[in-house]
């Protein structure tokens, strides 16, 4: 946790000391440590069907508890993964809190995968058991992938308790007794899949030390949460770090509420909704979702109980943080990080660290450069690729079943995160782009993600994707993959009046050249466009 009442960011770095306990758990950091204090508080808010309903802490330690002791009594613990396919829910956390109680390993999968896409996962982490909502059996058990053959347990949440395999009649069989397994920060506590922009997803092991690393980002990019009266959300599944390690487990760790409210396809209206009448003060959206709800929807958010918005996962732009800041009256704080290391760099309005366009600074406890190639550093406003000093409490443990990847990670004692960013005079980071996703163009080095802001601002655009084409002159141009508004026709009218609106706002030689309509932008189930989708058609 960070030093309480700083006079500067300047005096928060000098204050400020890694002080890692030798035991920790996040299971009992999130339930049972703030149920002593609180146990009565709400730790989950249910938001179903213009609904509340609320779990308290004390009831998230003991069902958590429970479970474990039901799960140890299958003969799964330390170090067994259990994959938890659950939306949005109690059900979700109790699971989650369980695992890490066990001493097992979480594998958390998105809600959306698809039949191939849980077998790949199960079969990759080697799974024990496999705890999912009544859909995400299904789908498992869809065209004979034989995805659930080899797991000792199938538990299914949400179900009736008369039903066989009940997630609530197997927590119903735990004792309230189990002692959680004593665990130190460096033991495995969950496998995070990585979102295949590159390529095969893969799984990124992190200790339970990941959640002390990501306490200090966190609590910057949500202006020093927790306050009194913060209740969180996010629409991220809580599969992604950006929904468990961006929202969720901070929060929890925080004795701080969160709501739980995760609709099949993301509406802005309903993510108002969702914000009003849960009186939600802290929310985490990553930038699609922002984009989202600027782009269409309601607009009544004098009746909100926001305070901050915290926004990482892809760059957001300067157009779209100016954009979020009139819509909403309140700071909008950009943060960065990835599967693998997360929550290093970011912005804190309360401090006075908020540039526009800009990833943030470093969070204390954590260094990070930009490196050129031979991994000298850069000048300022030279760019070159995000590195992080190691060792670092939020770095993980290592790819499960991947040495030789992991060592690839690292660099003379600096974990490179693939990305190609920049430091300002002032010591701001901006995010570039993926290495592989950098256009060269007549000499420039241009990041997508800007121009994709850009377009992305124009009335006429829906959502866009940005790639370097091959050219004989200029070595690259800029193209652009562009999704309309319903009701906008694409023509090359419109397409020159969108290549010289960003031709205004930006530069020269950021415009696209070549400009295609498409009917979608494809996404990861993290909401990160998928540029080789383009670069490959």
């Amino acid at each position: 946790m960070l030093p309480a009442n700083p006079q500067n960011f300047d005096d928060l770095h000098a204050r400020f000391a890694w002080n890692l306990p030798a035991r920790f758990n996040i299971g009992t950091a999130c339930s049972d440590i703030v149920a002593q204090r609180h146990p009565d508080r709400p730790a989950i808010i249910e938001f179903a069907e213009g609904q509340r309903s609320a779990t308290s802490f004390g009831d998230l330690a003991r069902r958590s508890t429970r479970l474990a002791a039901a799960l140890a009594a299958h003969g799964i613990g330390r170090g067994d993964r259990i994959a938890i396919m659950v939306p949005q829910s109690a059900d979700a956390a109790i699971v989650h809190l369980a695992t890490y109680k066990l001493g097992a390993i979480a594998v958390p999968l998105a809600t959306q995968f698809g039949p191939d896409a849980i077998a790949y996962r199960l079969r990759t982490s080697g799974a024990r058991a496999f705890v999912a909502f009544g859909k995400g059996i299904a789908r498992a058990r869809a065209r004979e992938t034989g995805a659930l053959d080899k797991l000792d347990l199938v538990a299914e949440a949400g179900a009736p308790s008369n039903k066989a395999g009940a997630l609530e009649t197997l927590i119903a069989t735990g004792g309230p007794d189990f002692a959680p397994v004593d665990t130190v920060p460096d033991d495995p506590a969950m496998m995070l899949f990585t979102s295949g922009t590159t390529g095969q997803p893969k799984g990124t092991l992190h200790g339970h030390r990941v959640l002390l690393g990501h306490l200090p980002g966190i609590e910057l990019a949500q202006n020093f949460m927790p306050q009194a009266g913060d209740v969180f959300w996010t629409p991220s599944d809580w599969a992604w770090a950006g929904g468990l390690l961006n929202a969720l487990l901070p929060a929890l760790c925080h004795g701080v509420p969160v709501v739980a409210a995760l609709a099949p396809k993301f509406e802005p209206v309903w993510a108002l909704e969702v914000m009003k009448r849960c009186a939600v003060t802290n929310v985490f959206l990553p930038p699609t979702a922002l984009r989202m709800i600027l782009g269409g929807g309601g607009t009544a958010t004098e009746e909100l109980s926001l305070r901050v918005i915290g926004t990482a996962g892809e760059a957001l732009g300067r157009q779209t943080h100016q954009r979020a800041m009139d819509m909403f009256g309140v700071p909008v704080n950009e943060f960065y990080g990835q599967t693998e290391c997360n929550a290093m760099l970011a912005n804190c309005a309360a401090l006075g660290i908020n540039r526009p366009g800009a990833m943030g600074k470093p969070v204390p406890g954590h260094e990070v450069a930009i490196l050129r190639p031979d991994g000298s550093h850069a000048d300022p406003g030279e760019s070159g690729e995000v590195a992080v000093k190691a060792p670092d409490p939020v770095q993980f443990l290592g790819y499960w079943n991947d040495e030789a990847a992991t060592r690839a990670k690292y660099r003379d004692g600096w974990l490179l995160t693939g990305d190609s960013g920049r430091m300002d005079a002032d010591g701001y980071f901006h995010f570039v782009g993926r290495m592989d996703d950098v256009i060269t163009s007549s000499g420039y080095r241009i990041g997508p993600s800007e121009i994709e802001d850009c377009l992305a601002a124009h009335p006429d655009v829906e959502m866009a994707a940005v790639i370097g084409k091959p050219d004989p002159v200029r070595t690259e141009i800029v193209a652009a993959f562009v999704k309309l508004r319903d009701g906008v026709t694409g023509d090359e009218a419109r397409k020159r009046a969108i290549a010289a609106f960003v031709k205004t706002r930006l530069s020269a030689h950021e415009y696209p050249r070549e400009i295609n309509f498409v009917e979608s932008i494809p996404l990861t189930e993290s909401g990160k466009v998928i540029r080789r989708h383009f670069r490959s058609g």
